[in-house]
């Protein structure tokens, strides 16, 4: 299995995971989602040549062989927030800075009414509509270890349908020209930086501002809890 096939079958399955898990979580709510948004991030070494190596890190298995196999690293975050049509809202953050040791966090509030009408208008937007089918991080040619990872995971509701799209950043340790051997080759010394929603950074600029007001909105009420709502990271 090729490098860029093994990371696109990680991407299918985790997408998948990522929609069962987000249907789970509206299930009992007397109000339907109108905005569920996920920002993770990684510092990673994880081999792009299709082997597994991290430092630090777990395997997360997802079949009996190496190939099958997707690696998690460590330190990783993750904020998220569910916002209702009604305005109410939950806000998870996540950490987990040494393995199997992740300290999670919620708050909850409600949004008053010009700030709901501020959130509709944002996703309202053609500049929001128009982001869709965002195609998966494409491995650059001759990358050894995806050092970092930054995901935006976005899935609104309009009218019974859903507009879903993962935005993500990522810096690939590139192996040195004249190199035969990819995986045990010495770095050129320089990272290429990947971002497969680059066209669209300015669009989402007025919705992560607005994330980043409810993060630091929910900062002083945030309690421990159990993880609940941030899924798993799409790497891809």
């Amino acid at each position: 299995m090729s490098a860029r096939s093994f990371w696109r079958n990680i991407t299918n399955l985790l997408l998948v995971i990522i929609l069962l898990l987000a249907a789970q979580v509206s299930v009992g709510q007397s109000q339907p989602t109108l905005l569920r948004l996920q920002r993770s991030k990684t510092a990673a070494e994880l081999d792009a040549t299709g082997g597994m190596r991290s430092s630090g890190g777990n395997i997360l298995s997802l079949g009996g062989s190496p190939s099958e196999m997707g690696t998690s690293s460590y330190p990783n975050s993750a904020s998220c927030v569910l916002v209702y049509s009604d305005g109410k809202y939950v806000f998870e953050k996540r950490d987990e800075a040494k393995v199997g040791r992740p300290k999670t966090r919620i708050a909850e509030g409600t949004l008053s009414a010009d700030d709901l009408q501020e959130l509709k208008s944002i996703l309202g937007s053609d500049n929001v509509k128009n982001i869709n089918h965002l195609k998966p991080v494409e491995l650059p040619p001759n990358a050894q270890l995806l050092r970092e990872a930054e995901t935006l995971d976005v899935q609104i509701s309009r009218e019974g349908d859903m507009q879903h799209f993962v935005a993500a950043k990522e810096r690939f340790k590139m192996q040195a020209i004249g190199s035969s051997d990819l995986a045990g080759a010495p770095s050129t010394g320089m990272d290429t930086y990947i971002d497969n929603a680059a066209a669209y950074r300015k669009s989402l600029n007025p919705l992560m501002k607005w994330f980043d007001g409810i993060e630091k909105k929910s900062k002083s009420s945030l309690k421990e809890s159990k993880p609940q709502y941030c899924l798993p990271m799409t790497i891809g």
